[in-house]
């Protein structure tokens, strides 16, 4: 391999790992912001037993936000794995794409695996959005109606 397929494909994996840590970041943060917004609704709650619902609320756009940039990481990161399997030679020869030194085609790759709806809900991103998403709703709805 030459030298500068060698360089090529290192660019491509401090690509791949700085969107790796970006979806992580992502998973962090959301799950702080909400834990926040939960903690501010346990400290709302009074004498009579009703808290601020709006803090339970609140939490699920953040949560829907937090979801689209983790999936837009990830599915960044597919495309660079996509690249560099292509640069390395990885990729059955029926499916490469010719890619020239030193480039990165990201648009190339956009259907399949790459697309954003099959990231977002791939079983890495889904299952930890969803269920607080769903839990912030029932639990809101809940406290609105004077249920809990």
């Amino acid at each position: 391999m030459s030298e500068e397929k060698i360089r090529h494909l290192e660019f491509i994996q401090s690509c791949i790992a700085r969107m790796g840590q970006n979806s992580f970041q992502m998973k962090g943060w959301a799950l702080t912001v909400v834990t926040a917004l939960l903690a501010l609704f346990a400290a709302s709650i009074g004498e009579n037993c009703n808290g601020n619902s709006w803090f339970v609320l609140i939490g699920i756009p953040p949560t829907l936000i937090f979801w689209c940039f983790d999936s837009y990481y990830l599915q960044q990161e597919r495309k660079f794995r996509g690249v560099y399997n292509d640069v390395a030679g990885l990729t059955d020869e029926s499916k490469r794409i010719d890619i020239k030194t030193f480039e990165m085609p990201l648009q190339k790759y956009s259907k399949g695996d790459y697309s954003f709806f099959n990231v977002a809900w791939s079983r890495t991103v889904w299952p930890l959005y969803l269920p607080i998403i769903v839990a912030l709703a029932t639990l809101g709805f809940l406290i609105k109606c004077q249920m809990l």
